[in-house]
């Protein structure tokens, strides 16, 4: 299992990023959620086994979002995401 947190940069509020995230979320065997920050920024954060993190990151990177994303930046997470399924957050 891995946990990562993703911050995506560019163009990522108000084009519909975090529904899209979501709705490539449903095609993978992860949990996690998705919020927008106020610095303009979207936050993500997933777990689940290596491969399949992976290549949901891969899928996101390969999907019209690619056009809205300048700059992406990731980290491991010592602790995992906790929760069920993948959802949008709003706080």
């Amino acid at each position: 299992m891995i946990s990562l947190q993703v911050f995506y940069e560019g163009n990522v509020q108000g084009v519909g990023f975090r529904w899209s995230i979501r709705h490539i979320a449903k095609g993978f065997d992860i949990t996690g959620w998705v919020r927008n920050l106020v610095d303009g920024r979207v936050e993500l954060q997933i777990n689940g086994e290596e491969d399949e993190v992976l290549a949901f990151l891969d899928a996101v990177g390969q999907s019209d979002l690619r056009a809205h994303i300048r700059n992406q930046t990731e980290n491991k997470l010592q602790n995992p995401v906790a929760g069920h399924g993948f959802e949008i957050r709003h706080d």
